[in-house]
């Protein structure tokens, strides 16, 4: 009953402050924000009680929905799914509190919005039932369509469009396979049904398999992204709000990890170990064709959101190594990927905030003016480009290691990628925070309202970094899948 308690809590917040935002702003931002740290708290407390909680499932809740078609509301969550949601939970409230001064146009609305793009993706890390995960699937699109087309910047419907788009057609290639699979188990069993625990040993020929995996896999390609599918990206990113940023960066490409973890490598092992070499390709492609292209960008912006497509292409490379070590790399790739680009998506949007442009060339000496978000901004690009100490080394550290017995070719591409990960990350510092400044800029440093965002942050990358293995030790039990 639990976590139906976390999705029941973000659909009634969102209806509040939506209701509330025609009369007080700050009443639906606080309820925003208090739903979201109830919730946060929640999971927390689950984290620290699991380890009195035998077996890899901690908790479980079903009802039937529409038992003649099979389709049930069936909730379950393990380690994974812990992790994910503290990371949405985490992050939806530092995205409420980003957006508290910077938006004041239908901020009932807005919130309403995040939230309940928020509810989806609580939706999706908790479903096992597939019709009900594609809802979730689909539940958060809308709400982000509209997060970036009614308060992004200048081109913020052609970025809303193209990310429906892409994130659209996926989603309909995905749900023909969840339907392709739902007749082939019934053809095998005479039983009709979206369970995940049932439709895990479905026998099927093997040119099926490899059918109905790609339909599941590219819709997962998509939101990770990964290159080819990657082009919605950068414009949704430069386009959206901070708050839209963050959620985009931290929470919906997790999504595409995630189904990858959670539903193609199980779903089909065979199918998945057959094209592994092609997905490794694609996340080597990935690590270092967005790390160039992160490095030519003169948008700030622009330049963090490529800097997402090359860490996801660890992502791709540690999942398709087969190999625990790796597993466990791209769990924390996931987790400290949100919070490292989330946190430069939040400085960037202070920075817009401030001087009003996203242009590189117009930028430099900044340091001196705001010695404290210069400071911050050190941090998480450190963390970007994997320094030790940060959580991002330990994560990218264990898929090298993982992925190393897979392919050693592969692992050594992927190792170039750090390369250019410096490369990107010291330009970025440079050509904002430190060289010569032509303007004159009137403006503050960080606020005691970003401040406490930072802060969190900060103590959250460096806890990752120094003491990892209460993540790792979470998810040790979910990785028999693809041992």
């Amino acid at each position: 009953m639990i976590l139906l308690v976390l999705l029941i809590v973000l659909f009634a917040a969102a209806l509040l402050s939506w209701v509330a935002g025609a009369k007080s702003h700050a009443a639906c931002r606080w309820i925003a924000l208090c739903s979201l740290l109830f919730n946060l708290g929640i999971v927390i407390r689950i984290w620290l009680a699991h380890t009195a909680i035998s077996g890899r499932w901690w908790y479980q809740y079903k009802v039937d929905w529409v038992p003649h078609f099979g389709i049930s509301l069936h909730l379950a969550m393990d380690g994974l799914s812990l992790l994910m949601l503290a990371l949405t939970f985490f992050l939806g409230a530092l995205a409420v509190l980003i957006s508290w001064k910077e938006l004041q146009t239908r901020v009932g609305f807005f919130h309403f919005n995040l939230l309940f793009v928020l509810c989806g993706i609580t939706g999706v890390f908790l479903t096992m039932d597939l019709f009900l995960f594609y809802f979730f699937w689909e539940m958060m699109l809308i709400p982000m369509y509209f997060l970036i087309g009614i308060w992004g910047h200048e081109h913020r419907e052609y970025a809303a469009n193209k990310f429906f788009l892409f994130t659209q057609a996926g989603g309909l290639l995905m749900l023909l396979a969840i339907l392709g699979l739902y007749f082939v188990h019934a053809a095998n069993t005479n039983v009709y049904t979206f369970n995940y625990f049932e439709l895990l040993n479905t026998p099927m020929e093997a040119t099926t398999a490899r059918w109905l995996m790609l339909g599941f896999l590219v819709a997962f390609l998509v939101k990770l992204p990964a290159v080819p599918f990657h082009t919605w990206l950068p414009d949704a990113h430069t386009e959206a709000p901070t708050a839209g940023s963050v959620v985009l960066a931290g929470l919906l490409l997790k999504t595409g990890a995630y189904g990858i973890l959670r539903f193609v490598l199980p779903l089909f092992p065979a199918a998945a170990a057959e094209i592994a070499p092609l997905a490794m390709l694609l996340g080597v492609a990935g690590i270092l064709y967005g790390g160039m292209l992160a490095f030519a960008q003169t948008d700030l912006k622009r330049l963090i959101a490529y800097t997402s497509v090359s860490h996801m292409g660890f992502v791709l490379v540690g999942a398709f190594a087969f190999n625990e070590i790796a597993y466990q790399g791209v769990v924390m790739q996931m987790i400290t990927h949100g919070i490292s680009t989330g946190a430069l998506f939040i400085i960037a949007g202070a920075l817009y905030e401030r001087i009003h442009t996203r242009n590189l060339w117009q930028m430099g000496g900044l340091w001196l003016r705001m010695p404290l978000m210069g400071s911050a901004a050190l941090i998480f690009v450190m963390a970007s480009l994997g320094l030790p100490g940060l959580g991002n080394f330990i994560a990218e550290f264990l898929i090298l290691l993982g992925s190393w017995p897979a392919s050693h070719l592969f692992t050594i591409l992927a190792t170039i990628g750090l390369v250019i990960a410096t490369a990107y990350s010291l330009r970025l510092m440079q050509k904002v925070f430190l060289g010569p400044c032509d303007r004159q800029y009137a403006m503050r440093d960080l606020n005691g309202r970003e401040l406490v965002i930072i802060i969190s942050l900060i103590i959250a990358i460096c806890w990752l970094g120094f003491h990892p293995q209460p993540v790792l030790n979470t998810t040790q039990n979910t990785a028999y899948v693809i041992r």
